[in-house]
């Protein structure tokens, strides 16, 4: 009787055991990145450098920012991440920073130089690259798989959000405001945002039409002379640097600038414009702000 009973406990014991290695397993985190390296996680990282600002905005827009232990000199958004360390840029971070601060893992931008560094070093990199508005979808899902954020509380709830503003943003502009051929200018250069860019899907759905085919990528180079032969309607600059913004030679011929029809933004609208995260909500108003004061 005794061994039976015995035996009856050793099975329960191993009931429990097998159980707790299936709670175990159903635990572990498993993505893939944009590079298409699956890297997998005992838990959610604890310890993270963001070096995208777009990805510290949407792990912060999920209730994750308490994970961040640095971030990179552009990202400023929401408060709180103004106090973490900062490591360098998204493109040249300091690598003995970002190792002093013993991250579990580093989120970064697929076009970034220092991935293999990192990984050499024992901390895994998640590369994101969200250039269109499937792929900020798609980044949303990664970084609230990784944490472990539900996605009806995560990407779901964001993608919500991003598409309701837009279309409210679109249904506000006056009749005149559609079918303006808009140039926007990303960064110096001039970096335009194309048709097939984030920023080019949401001036697509503002009824706006891009002087930047979706031939030419989603963020060309282009020339000055180039903008010269498109003719936009409406020209819109993102100036981070808060300079006063010098015309390409020719450009003051343009008829929507002889009009006045030139839209420069700050820093700050400029920081929500260019970011493919949880911010795009805002940057429809902005950009639907310009359509509607700027066309006649």
């Amino acid at each position: 009787m005794m061994k039976l009973l015995s035996l009856g406990r050793l099975r329960a014991a191993c009931a429990l055991v097998l159980a707790g290695a299936s709670l175990v397993a159903q635990a572990a985190i498993t993505i893939t990145d944009d590079r298409g390296r699956r890297l997998e996680f005992d838990e959610p990282p604890r310890r993270v450098v963001s070096l995208l600002p777009s990805s510290t905005e949407s792990l912060c827009e999920m209730q994750q920012c308490h994970r961040l232990v640095g971030v990179d000199r552009y990202s400023n958004w929401p408060e709180p991440v103004r106090q973490l360390p900062k490591v360098g840029g998204g493109l040249d971070p300091n690598i003995e920073a970002i190792v002093a601060l013993r991250p579990d893992v580093v989120l970064l931008s697929v076009a970034s130089r220092v991935s293999d560094r990192l990984e050499a070093l024992g901390i895994k990199v998640v590369a994101l690259e969200p250039k269109t508005h499937t792929d900020v979808r798609r980044v949303l899902t990664v970084i609230g798989d990784l944490f472990a954020v539900p996605r009806a509380e995560g990407v779901d709830r964001l993608w919500r959000v991003i598409d309701a503003a837009v279309q409210a943003a679109a249904q506000s502009l006056p009749a005149k405001a559609r079918g303006a051929r808009v140039f926007f200018e990303v960064s110096r250069g001039p970096y335009a945002a194309g048709q097939p860019s984030f920023i080019g899907e949401t001036l697509a759905r503002l009824g706006a039409r891009n002087v930047v085919p979706a031939s030419l990528g989603p963020f060309p180079r282009l020339s000055p002379e180039y903008v010269l032969r498109a003719q936009p309607d409406l020209v819109m600059v993102s100036n981070r640097s808060a300079q006063p913004v010098a015309l390409y030679p020719g450009w003051h011929n343009l008829p929507a600038i002889k009009a006045g029809r030139l839209c420069v933004f700050g820093p700050e609208q400029a920081d929500v414009l260019v970011r493919p995260g949880p911010r795009m909500a805002e940057a429809a108003r902005i950009m639907a702000g310009c359509l509607s004061e700027k066309l006649p």
